[in-house]
């Protein structure tokens, strides 16, 4: 019964290594003799290993084309400029965080952000990770929860924030301190390691017109590293496969720093400009967002970060949108994560629809591990 499971799932995987294969072969031009030798060469390594392993030219258009592929991203105009880094050697604990480290500084490059992906280890079986970064973003402020159920910092780190502290972490106890990366390698107990503070890009957030908003002691950092997704690329899954564009200003001024579930900073900014909180009629809740957004575009700006506007982000995913079309692609997109939480209907995303058909490859979410 074993036997016959396991040629089963061989076939699917073979299946799912010839569509990428002739995907890649069509988009590059490769010739259809080297196609079938490559694919002759993918089946015999399956039968004699259970698996197989990506070139490295593969790797890197399987990464770009699982972003372009990706429906709730709406920076995808730059897919092509994905930088990827291959780091599938890398065994113990120590080589993944040095490759991690390595790519913090290489994409965040002094601000001018560099779209970057690193890729370990695949899996043949998802469900069977060798590796994986327990932190969804490589780099995130801890969230320390109190005796009355209120958090210091991020709540939504709440957990892993108790998970760190339980591998024997201590952070400072601020609202903004980062915490550490959290590796766990070929099933081995997981181990913490502390983001080196130089390699910590962070951004103080000021306001152009309203000189008390550096009251509120804000700041963020400077690029987003997704690292709690997996990459599937022709049926293979790399579970740790952190990744980097740059910043829209909205994920930062009306989600982070205003969700009633993270910092919720709006009543204090509110109060600040002196609006009138008693009734909600007075928008005070929709004066404040715009203000505490100008305020994280203005500051990335002057500090020299690369971040975008969703005005600006909107137009440019209508440009992706045309070109794929052009190149004789249906452009596919998730219309609920596409819009922008500030000012939606201001932007061209939310008056178009988009077939929200998934490919692959792609970056799928995957279960978190325990505690983190």
């Amino acid at each position: 019964m074993r036997n016959q499971s396991m040629a089963v799932s061989c076939r699917a995987l073979l299946q799912e290594a010839e569509n990428f294969i002739y995907q890649y072969g069509g988009e590059l031009g490769v010739p259809s003799a080297e196609l079938e030798a490559r694919i002759a060469q993918v089946k015999a390594e399956l039968e004699a290993t259970g698996t197989y392993t990506h070139t490295s030219e593969e790797l890197a258009y399987g990464a770009k084309l699982a972003w372009r592929n990706s429906n709730r991203c709406i920076g995808r105009l730059f897919w092509e400029s994905l930088i990827v880094q291959d780091a599938r050697a890398a065994a113990t604990e120590e080589e993944i965080a040095d490759a991690v480290f390595r790519h913090i500084d290489y994409a965040t490059n002094g601000g001018k952000i560099l779209p970057t992906i690193t890729i370990f280890a695949p899996s043949a079986d998802a469900e069977r990770p060798r590796i994986r970064i327990w932190n969804e973003q490589l780099i995130r402020y801890a969230g320390y929860r109190q005796a009355d159920g209120t958090v210091i910092g991020d709540p939504v780190s709440a957990e892993l924030t108790a998970t760190c502290e339980g591998l024997g972490w201590r952070g400072a106890g601020t609202a903004f301190d980062v915490l550490p990366l959290v590796i766990q390698a070929d099933g081995r107990p997981p181990r913490w390691f502390e983001v080196p503070r130089d390699s910590v890009l962070e951004v103080p957030l000021v306001h152009p017109d309203l000189p008390s908003f550096g009251e509120l002691g804000l700041r963020w950092y400077a690029v987003p590293f997704v690292s709690g997704m997996r990459l599937e690329i022709g049926g293979l899954h790399y579970t740790a496969a952190p990744f980097n564009g740059w910043y829209m200003g909205t994920e930062i001024g009306a989600r982070n720093l205003a969700d009633p579930f993270r910092y919720d900073m709006l009543p204090k900014l509110a109060a600040l400009m002196g609006l009138d909180t008693s009734r909600e009629a007075t928008l005070w809740r929709d004066r404040a967002l715009v203000e505490m957004n100008v305020a994280v575009l203005h500051s990335f700006k002057a500090k020299g970060v690369t971040i975008v506007d969703h005005h600006t982000a909107s137009k440019q995913f209508a440009l992706f949108a045309e070109k794929e079309r052009q190149r004789g692609r249906t452009p596919t997109g998730r219309w609920s994560w596409l819009i922008p939480p500030l000012s939606p209907a201001t932007t061209g995303v939310f008056h178009t629809r988009y077939d929200d058909t998934e490919k692959k490859p792609n970056y799928f979410y995957q279960p978190a591990p325990l505690g983190g």
